[in-house]
Formats: C-alpha cells, sequence, structure tokens
C-alpha cells in the first residue's frame, strides 16, 4: 500500500490547471499546422488557423491564457488499488482549481445555476474518478470552454436507426453548431452505455492524441466516415469556410440495453486543452 498525501495532489491540479490554460499539446498544434497547409493560401480559412498557430504560441511563451473562456475544469482521477489517499480527495482537487485560478488570474466562470450567482474561484471541479490497477494515481486537468460545452448533444437513437443514423446525427451535431464551437473542433463520440456513461464515454474521447483511431475497426470507420462528412460541410476554421471543419472525431463505444443505441457528441474547439501527470 502506497501512501499519497492530499497537499501532493492540491499542487499537482494547480500546477495542470495553468499548464492546460496555457499550453496547448503537441500534437494539437500538429494539428493545427497540418490544417493550415489544406487550406488554400490567401484564404480567410488559412488566415484564420494563422492567428491560431500565433496566439498558441504566444500564449506559451508568455504563460498567459489560449482562450478568454478558461473553462470548467474537469479533473479524471485515476487512483491505483493499491494507493491510500491521507485526506480529501475531492476537497484536494478543489484547492488546486482555487490556487491555479486565483494565482493565474484565470477567468473564473463557475456558478449556481438557478441563482447565476459566482463561486468566485472556478470551483467545484467537475470530478470523474475510476480505479485500476498499481500503486499510482493519474490526474488529467481538462478546462472545458462552454462555446463547444453548450453545442454538444445527447441523444437515445432507437437500435434501427444503425450505423447510419450514428453517421447521421454525429454530423448534423456540427453542423447546426457552425461558428459557435469555434471550429476547426475535436469531435468526441460515446456509443452505447446508459445516458449518463454514454456522454461521459464521449468526454473522454477528447483526452485521446489527436488521430489516433479506435482499436476497433468497426469505430474506426465510423471515425473516419463522420470526419469526411463533416470536412465536406464547408463550415471551416471559425465558420469561414474551408476544407477543415473538424480535426478528429474519436469514438468508442460499451455495451448497451437490446433496447436502446445512446450517442453522446460531445465537441471540443480548436483549443483542445488538457494536461496529465502520475503522481
Amino acid at each position: 500500500m502506497r501512501l499519497i498525501q492530499a497537499a501532493q495532489l492540491i499542487e499537482t491540479v494547480r500546477r495542470l490547471c495553468l499548464r492546460a490554460c496555457c499550453s496547448l499539446p503537441s500534437d494539437v498544434v500538429s494539428a493545427l499546422a497540418s490544417a493550415r497547409e489544406r487550406e488554400k493560401a490567401g484564404s480567410a480559412a488559412r488566415n484564420v488557423l494563422d492567428q491560431l498557430l500565433e496566439n498558441q504560441q504566444l500564449a506559451r511563451e508568455k504563460k498567459r491564457p489560449i482562450c478568454q473562456d478558461t473553462g470548467m475544469t474537469v479533473v479524471f482521477v485515476d487512483i491505483g488499488q493499491d494507493v491510500f489517499i491521507e485526506g480529501d480527495l475531492t476537497a484536494a482537487v478543489n484547492e488546486g482549481v482555487r490556487l491555479a485560478y486565483t494565482e493565474g488570474y484565470l477567468r473564473k466562470s463557475v456558478l449556481d445555476p438557478i441563482t447565476r450567482v459566482n463561486t468566485q474561484d472556478n470551483t467545484p471541479a467537475v470530478l470523474h474518478v475510476r480505479f485500476i490497477k498499481g500503486d499510482r494515481i493519474v490526474l488529467t486537468v481538462a478546462p472545458k470552454g462552454f462555446g463547444s460545452e453548450n453545442m454538444s448533444r445527447l441523444v437515445m437513437l432507437p437500435p434501427s436507426a444503425g450505423i447510419e443514423g450514428i453517421l447521421s446525427h454525429i454530423a448534423a451535431t456540427v453542423q447546426d453548431a457552425g461558428a459557435s464551437a469555434c471550429p476547426p473542433v475535436v469531435v468526441g463520440v460515446g456509443i452505447g452505455g446508459t445516458m449518463e456513461s454514454c456522454a461521459l464515454l464521449a468526454k473522454r474521447q477528447l483526452l485521446r492524441p489527436l488521430k489516433e483511431p479506435s482499436a476497433r475497426e468497426d469505430v474506426a470507420q465510423i471515425e473516419r466516415e463522420a470526419l469526411l462528412r463533416i470536412n465536406t460541410s464547408g463550415i471551416g476554421p471559425m465558420g469561414l469556410g474551408g476544407a477543415v471543419t473538424a480535426l478528429a472525431v474519436h469514438a468508442a463505444a460499451e455495451a448497451t440495453h437490446i433496447a436502446g443505441l445512446p450517442l453522446a457528441v460531445n465537441l471540443q474547439c480548436h483549443a483542445c486543452r488538457h494536461a496529465s501527470c502520475e503522481v
């Protein structure tokens, strides 16, 4: 049994929040650069991508937020079954978020849904915990902006909808979002499970390395076809037209009930921000 102090988790979450808000993962930067090359020279689409690439570089160098919407903090915690946390995990995560958003002067966007009173420190975070083998904790922080979150969708399809129904709904979700999700987007797709597990499955796909296909060939085929349909929509970067509306579609499937076909589409803007480390 390995003992981990809650204080160590506070500091780790604080550091990951600051890194995620100010530095895009290298695979996302590479995908944006590749998207730029696909757009016509002198076009509005290429100009937008030039600005996005310059923005992320300045954010990284100056340690400033990539976007003014520094998101609602989603924290994934994978806890080894041989780990004992001395202290309160939820309190530690929230304290780490509070410190980062206060010290880093990051925009605090979290409030009560009824009174609309701001909590003033971007807490509480959204916390997802699962148990894994071993004696380590893997922490991932993903600040989720609500331009893209607001355009995400969950639908309980009938089983008869099949693959075509899945593809149609994915493409329609991006089409309906238009410029509101700040494309080029990353599309996380959850297929199966129950209403709540399907939505979480979709969100987890946003953490995958970009363009890494599903290990399941049938799911990988859905990813390829959905990406093709989305990128022939003509929406383009920031909705100004172009060849690249999505950088990637990442899908996953899990067992579901014979009477249902849950489908969740979680959109992520071009600032696909997340940072991880092992404790």
